[in-house]
């Protein structure tokens, strides 16, 4: 019965509107477009998929939607340790992709890179902008760029945060640092592995090459320059009661992600902001550079020092380099 009046109600709607002058409707839209671009916290469903969102700060420019790593992580370190200082001069949107943070774990299993493309597009018609502004991290880097390849009208700028635009060459990265601080454990799994008579890609080393009891501390060492950001990240990281369940992570992985590459360069014709830590080896700085090259409008930044999050390392110059990127007239 339930079901019936809320059909019932969506179809008295739908003939309302579509008896309205064109604009009418045009006007019903906007409001529709401005309450879904209020400051607070959102909650939609796009795709089959209720998706946590929020919006702060302000800013004449396109609002800029930050899209976080993982994959599978969210955006509540972002926005508690960066964002709010970058709230000052833009108009922040910060999106927990599907299966991630806050937003829900779709029943059906369904995890792409196509269909999350297709849920910003979808937030982003909700929001009722022409144009957004994109700033990804990591694996939402891969996303992002995905997003501008497919919808590049709608993409003012895009900001590239330690980009995971290449996994073999990401995967590369880390076998070059292991090489550098465990060369032991690398040359051992080498070895069993040709014992096998196994040829596995450098990515199979990447993540198998050092024991168990030490993976997490490799995996804190590829990332972070200090480690006193991994305590500090673990502090966020608790106090916002989220968790990577893996899900979204592992069903990317099993459907191949390991060998993607991000391909259709010529698609991205708007202004780009690479932003790379040379000490990063979760991706690898000679990735960064070569995603650089071979975008037509790319500007590449190098911050020396820097790991895989250099908006923690060097705070201030990254708020002052994307400000000035989002608000030049190039």
């Amino acid at each position: 019965m339930r079901f019936s009046t809320t059909l019932a109600a969506i179809v008295t709607i739908a003939a309302a509107f579509a008896g309205m002058p064109p604009a009418a409707q045009a006007a019903s839209v906007a409001q529709a477009g401005s309450a879904a671009i209020r400051a607070g916290e959102h909650q939609t469903v796009v795709n089959g998929v209720r998706l946590w969102y929020k919006v702060a700060g302000q800013g004449s420019a396109a609002p800029l939607l930050f899209l976080h790593g993982g994959p599978g992580y969210n955006s509540y370190s972002f926005e508690a340790q960066t964002g709010k200082a970058l709230e000052g001069k833009l108009r922040m949107i910060y999106l927990d992709q599907r299966g991630s943070g806050r937003s829900e774990r779709p029943w059906t299993g369904a995890y792409s890179m196509p269909i999350m493309v297709e849920d910003i597009e979808a937030l982003r018609k909700q929001l009722g902008v022409p144009k957004l502004a994109l700033m990804g991290h990591s694996f939402g880097g891969a996303l992002a760029l995905e997003y501008a390849a497919a919808y590049p009208r709608h993409v003012d700028r895009l900001v590239l945060v330690s980009a995971a635009s290449s996994i073999p060459d990401a995967c590369a990265a880390r076998v070059a640092f292991l090489a550098q601080r465990y060369p032991a454990d690398l040359q051992k799994a080498r070895a069993a592995a040709a014992e096998r008579k196994e040829t596995p890609d450098e990515c199979y080393f990447a993540f198998n090459s050092v024991a168990d009891d030490i993976r997490e501390r490799v995996n804190d060492e590829t990332m972070f320059p200090d480690m006193k950001r991994v305590a500090e990240q673990r502090e966020v990281d608790a106090k916002s009661g989220l968790r990577n369940t893996g899900e979204l992570g592992g069903a990317l992985w099993n459907s191949g992600f390991l060998s993607y590459r991000f391909t259709r360069f010529d698609r991205l014709t708007m202004p780009v902001l690479v932003i790379a830590g040379a000490e990063d080896y979760a991706i690898g700085l000679p990735a960064q550079r070569a995603l650089a090259r071979a975008l037509p409008k790319a500007t590449l930044v190098e911050y020396a020092g820097a790991g895989h999050f250099p908006y923690l390392d060097l705070s201030q110059r990254f708020n002052n380099d994307v400000v000035g990127f989002l608000k030049s007239a190039n």
